[in-house]
């Protein structure tokens, strides 16, 4: 990652500005006007803050958990130097893992600080949306990584995940507008989406939104074993295609 750092830096700080100016200040201004109590009581800023931060570690988590796999696989078959030494499959997947939990971890902190400069975390507890997020990114990152891991030919799988099941939920997850605006036969996208589950809690932390006890858990345990069933599928695909 050292090799393309500044890529990451400015992806990091410049994508959140971007999306907070265009959205959380541009947009906003409009939909506050016209829309003061539809959110809860709180600005659009506020309302779509906690969204955009579990978005880009979910696209974060799209990018780092499919060509990079693939590479390790095919094209430089990275994996397989590690794998001739005593590492086994295991720790292969733990260290790629692991990589990429820091990089969510120093994006969504960057990020974070941005959306507090902005002033969309009035809540002292806003800062535990970062841990919430880099789990959200995993929940749906680790179910990519087994699925990437399998893939032994690109025909074009990649885009396609990214087409028809990043972009739609990112769009049906409540991450511009209450999930109950949706008609029925689209929410339940949302009841599906790890995006949906880690804003429910990052709204929850950052400005105080009313989620009941029981909903938190559920949306807690949601996003946990998405990722553990992620990280053991990995696990049992990488021993496939590497051997044990």
């Amino acid at each position: 990652m050292r090799s393309y750092r500044w890529t990451l830096l400015a992806s990091s700080v410049g994508t959140p500005v971007v999306y907070l100016f265009a959205l959380g200040v541009g947009l906003a201004t409009l939909v506050d006007q016209k829309s003061a109590e539809a959110f809860g009581g709180v600005s659009y800023l506020a309302f779509i803050a906690p969204a955009l931060l579990a978005s880009a570690a979910i696209m974060t988590a799209a990018t780092e958990f499919t060509y990079p796999v693939m590479d390790g696989f095919k094209w430089r078959r990275v994996y397989y130097g590690p794998h001739a030494s005593p590492l086994g499959t295991e720790q292969i997947v733990n260290g790629h893992v692991l990589a990429i939990t820091l990089r969510l971890l120093a994006s969504t902190v960057i990020y974070f600080l941005i959306i507090a400069a902005f002033g969309a975390s009035p809540s002292p507890a806003g800062v535990l949306v970062v841990p919430v997020a880099v789990l959200t990114g995993l929940a749906f990152g680790l179910p990519l990584l087994a699925y990437a891991a399998g893939v032994e030919d690109d025909r074009g799988q990649f885009p396609l995940v990214m087409r028809f099941v990043v972009t739609p939920l990112f769009l049906f997850s409540g991450t511009f507008f209450p999930l109950e605006t949706l008609p029925l036969f689209l929410r339940w996208i949302g009841w599906i989406s790890p995006l949906w589950h880690g804003t429910e809690l990052g709204r929850a932390l950052t400005y105080g939104y009313e989620l009941p006890g029981w909903l938190a858990l559920v949306h807690g345990i949601v996003l946990v074993v998405l990722a553990v069933v992620g990280l053991y599928l990995a696990r049992s695909v990488f021993a496939r295609r590497l051997g044990r």
